[in-house]
């Protein structure tokens, strides 16, 4: 990880959304969200806004396009799919480093 002019690591911004689907597609959104590459945490919650599972989702997992290595993360939200009508899935993303860099150039010619 590259490190900060103190010589402290940098931290990649994160950024945050959510969704409501159905319990029966919940699954089928997992998987298209861990083959995205940029996901670092799905958390999933009920109406009440209960955390009912949250995943932390490892680069070397998405890096490896591993849905299979997933597979019993998978098994453990579809039995809860089946649980439930409808579920919020909030998202955590991490920012693309071309946005990162943008940002710095913008803050860097405002001085």
């Amino acid at each position: 990880m590259p490190n900060n002019e103190n010589g402290e690591p940098e931290s990649r911004r994160t950024f945050t959304e959510e969704i409501e689907v159905a319990g029966n597609e919940l699954v089928d959104r997992i998987k298209e969200l861990v083959e995205e590459g940029n996901v670092r945490r799905v958390i999933i919650r009920n109406q009440d806004d209960n955390v009912l599972l949250e995943v932390p989702l490892t680069i070397g997992v998405v890096a490896g396009g591993a849905v299979a290595l997933f597979a019993p993360v998978l098994a453990a939200i579809g039995a809860l799919a089946a649980l439930v009508a409808r579920v919020k899935v909030e998202i955590v993303r991490e920012a693309p480093a071309d946005s990162e860099r943008k940002e710095k150039v913008e803050i860097s010619s405002e001085e």
